[in-house]
């Protein structure tokens, strides 16, 4: 009798053990408003200025990049391992080819690709590598993909991060 009289004793505690148990587990885990939420972007704005700048093409060329009168220029920012980037290159390079005479595009490579990237990847923009971290501060390069529109001076008149569908891509790549 003695036996099951503590084995109902005992099932009878189960459950006020497992209600007391998950009571406490959610004060042991952080709340949202305990975790730090991520810092906000540091990006290029609209209206701000970039200097022209010097990059080696991924043909070993170098390229002086500038902002001449009578063109707009949009730069491409990307890595050769970002999936994102990869959805993206075939989108821009539809783009590239509608686009107008006065618009110069430039694909701005951020990391060194893998042996064979170029003829796995087709790229029909000229592409340039970045030429060092100075370079990445400047643009505020802090994610990619992220395309800039250029007016004439250097000033920024458009600026998109990540993947973009193909009206805001238009956009960019207006006349």
């Amino acid at each position: 009798m003695t036996s099951e009289s503590g084995g109902s004793r005992r099932s009878r505690h189960r459950p006020t053990v497992a209600l007391l148990l998950a009571a406490l587990v959610p004060l042991s885990l952080p709340s949202r408003a305990d975790t730090p939420s991520p810092a906000p972007l540091d990006l290029l704005k609209v209206g701000d200025v970039v200097a022209p700048f010097d990059a080696e093409g991924i043909d070993g060329e170098v390229r002086h990049v500038v902002y001449a009168k009578g063109s707009t220029t949009v730069l491409l920012f990307f890595l050769s391992g970002c999936p994102v980037c990869h959805r993206m290159i075939p989108e821009w390079n539809r783009a590239f080819e509608r686009k107008t005479k006065g618009l110069q595009v430039i694909g701005v490579l951020m990391d060194k690709e893998p042996p064979g990237f170029f003829m796995a990847t087709p790229i029909s923009f000229p592409v340039v590598r970045a030429p060092g971290a100075d370079f990445t501060r400047r643009f505020k390069v802090q994610r990619v993909p992220m395309s800039l529109r250029v007016a004439p001076g250097g000033r920024v008149e458009d600026m998109t991060l990540g993947q973009v569908d193909a009206i805001r891509l238009g956009e960019l790549f207006r006349p």
